[in-house]
Order: structure tokens, then C-alpha cells, then sequence
């Protein structure tokens, strides 16, 4: 079968691999039909994110369709339309079952398609002909009919992040204003605008530097604020509700110093091993909550799922760009903001 390959920096091939098959009765075999590039992966093909000098295969939103079952496999079955998170979870471990589904202890850590430096496993990745599933039953999730293959394959990690990160704290404070700071992690920001605007909001504020990713946030009904996060004055602790898709650390610095008393920012992931600058003190003063860390992904799927099929969320309008799947290699540093590969 054909995968494509990370070679490295601006260098993606298709390269041909033995097929996956079933070794045990809980496993899955899946065809990707459609395969959304995560914001991450832009970087890392662009050599933004430094990897080793070892391929390894791309590609992790992912939805297809289920092309054969073990025996074991009870809640899929070949033919069915599925989304595939991108982490890899047996469902049945500690974290698991509490819902911490980026910490399942069966496998080990970081383990996800399409990103095989990070745990030193090669799961596969979604842009080949066909991945195995580990835990089928555990892990893949029927697409309703109403939903878009795009769409489907956006939840899988992007889509969900994005959701998350205002998700929770809503719940805690309904209809407070919310604050994204925008930025690299383009898409899942521009997700988290459409959730928060889905969920009560009522404020809700993009502040970004890019004209395309402001354009695209009013357009899903946020309050846009275009600055420099280096040159920029913080907000003023105006806002309960802060994240933090800059992925900058003047971005993060930004963030925090924009959140109120007792509020709580999100970061969507770590922009630097190291930040000097970080308002530690004003934060332990101000009561201010600071959570970071990687969705967990298959716990949130069909929350996000529910707000896409019940029409609060149109998650296709963050999805700007639409490529076959054999030409993804031509355009995986494109800088738009959402790109989706689609199998003929």
C-alpha cells in the first residue's frame, strides 16, 4: 500500500509499505477517506518543529470507513463510517476510564498515528491506504449520516481541542466573555470561537495579527482585536475565560496577563521548553488558573459530535482548503488555516 512518508524539513513521499493486518480479535482495519491537517502537522513539514532525521509516517485527524473487524469487535463493523482519534487508547486502563484518554497507560506515552518521534512507536498515519486500529471497540466512533467526512476527520483532534478549552470552564461559569488569542495554532483557535459563540459566550474576542484567521473568526461571530502580542498591551485582566493558541511565548505572556481574578486560561500547547517573563506572582495574586496539556482526544469526540449534528457548530466553515488525497505532499506547507485531503 502507499503512505506518505516525512522525510524531512519540505520533503513528504509516498512510499510503498506492507498493508496492516489483524493480530489480534480486538483490532480494526481502516481505509482514511478523509484526512484534515492539524495544525502541528504544518510545522513539523515545514520545519518550524525540529525532527530527528527519520521518517515516519504522516498524517492523524482522520475519518474512513471500517474495512475489517477481530473477532472481539462488537460496536463497529466493515462498511461503517468512523472516526479515528488520533491517540492511541484501549479504553479499559485507569486513565481510560476516568476519561484521560492522552494518558492511557497501555501504551506508551504520546502515542498517536501520524506522529512516531513523539513515543518512538509507528502507529502508521491517517494519508496511507489503509491503518490498523489497536482498540477498535475503545477507540473508533460511528460518523452520523449528517456528517461531513471533513468534518468527521476535524473532530478527531483539532475540532475537539478547540472545543475543550472553553467547554469546561462555560460549564462552570455560564455565559461569561471569553478571550482567544489566536495565532500558530490556527485552527483549533478559530474552533474554539465557534464553541464558545455554540455555548453562551457572551463576549466572545479573537485578538490575532493574521488578516485571513481575523477575517475568518468575525465571520463565525467574534469580537476581533488585530495586534502584535510583542508590541500589544495585555487586556487588562478583562476576561474570565482566556486561551491561548498563539503557541508565542509573547503570545502566552499576552494571555495570562488578559485573564481576570480568578480566572482561567488555557494554553493549547508549549510555545518553548523554557519562557522567561511568565507574571507568576500577579497569577498567585489574581487567583488565576493556568491549564496546559493535549485534548483527550477520544473523551471529547462525541460532545463535539452532539454540538455538530444538533447544528450549533458549522465546523466545515474553519475548513478553507480541499485537496485530493495523492496531492497532499505537493501542498503540506500551504500556510491556509485548514486544509482537508480526500480520497477519491
Amino acid at each position: 500500500m502507499q503512505q506518505l512518508t516525512f522525510i524531512r524539513p519540505e520533503i513528504l513521499e509516498w512510499r510503498e509499505i506492507a498493508s496492516p493486518k489483524i493480530e489480534n480479535d480486538g483490532q480494526a482495519i481502516v481505509k482514511p477517506l478523509a484526512v484534515t491537517r492539524c495544525d502541528l502537522d504544518l510545522y513539523i513539514a515545514n520545519g518550524t518543529i525540529p525532527m530527528k532525521d527519520q521518517p515516519f509516517a504522516f498524517g492523524h485527524e482522520i475519518a474512513g470507513e471500517v474495512i475489517m473487524v477481530g473477532d472481539q469487535v462488537t460496536d463497529v463493523a466493515p462498511g461503517d463510517r468512523v472516526i479515528v482519534p488520533f491517540q492511541i487508547n484501549c479504553g479499559t486502563c485507569k486513565n481510560c476510564r476516568s476519561g484521560l484518554t492522552n494518558g492511557c497507560t497501555s501504551v506508551p506515552a504520546f502515542s498517536a498515528y501520524g506522529l512516531a518521534q513523539s513515543s518512538g512507536v509507528e502507529w502508521g498515519g491517517g494519508l496511507s491506504d489503509y491503518i490498523l486500529v489497536p482498540f477498535a471497540n475503545a477507540m473508533l466512533v460511528k460518523i452520523p449520516s449528517q456528517l461531513s467526512l471533513p468534518v468527521a476527520a476535524a473532530i478527531s483532534d483539532n475540532a475537539s481541542d478547540g472545543y475543550r478549552t472553553v467547554a469546561e470552564p462555560l460549564l462552570r461559569r455560564p455565559g461569561e466573555d471569553v478571550l482567544i488569542v489566536g495565532g500558530l495554532a490556527q485552527s483549533v483557535g478559530l474552533f474554539a470561537v465557534q464553541a464558545a459563540v455554540a455555548l453562551g459566550a457572551g463576549r466572545v474576542v479573537y485578538s490575532d495579527f493574521d488578516h485571513a484567521r481575523l477575517a475568518l473568526a468575525k465571520s463565525l461571530g467574534a469580537e476581533i482585536l488585530e495586534r502584535s502580542y510583542a508590541l500589544g498591551m495585555p487586556l487588562d485582566g478583562q476576561f474570565p475565560i482566556v486561551v491561548d493558541a498563539s503557541n508565542i511565548p509573547d503570545g502566552l505572556i499576552y494571555a495570562l496577563r488578559s485573564t481576570a481574578a480568578c480566572g482561567h486560561c488555557t494554553g493549547i500547547s508549549a510555545p518553548g521548553r523554557t519562557i522567561d517573563n511568565i507574571p507568576l506572582a500577579s497569577m498567585y495574586m489574581k487567583g488565576i488558573t493556568y491549564e496546559i496539556s493535549r485534548v483527550h482526544a477520544r473523551a471529547e469526540i462525541e460532545k463535539v459530535l452532539q454540538c455538530a449534528c444538533d447544528g450549533h457548530i458549522q465546523h466545515q466553515d474553519v475548513i478553507t482548503t480541499r485537496v485530493p488525497f495523492r496531492q497532499a505532499q505537493e501542498v503540506m506547507t500551504d500556510p491556509d488555516i485548514k486544509l482537508v485531503f480526500e480520497a477519491s
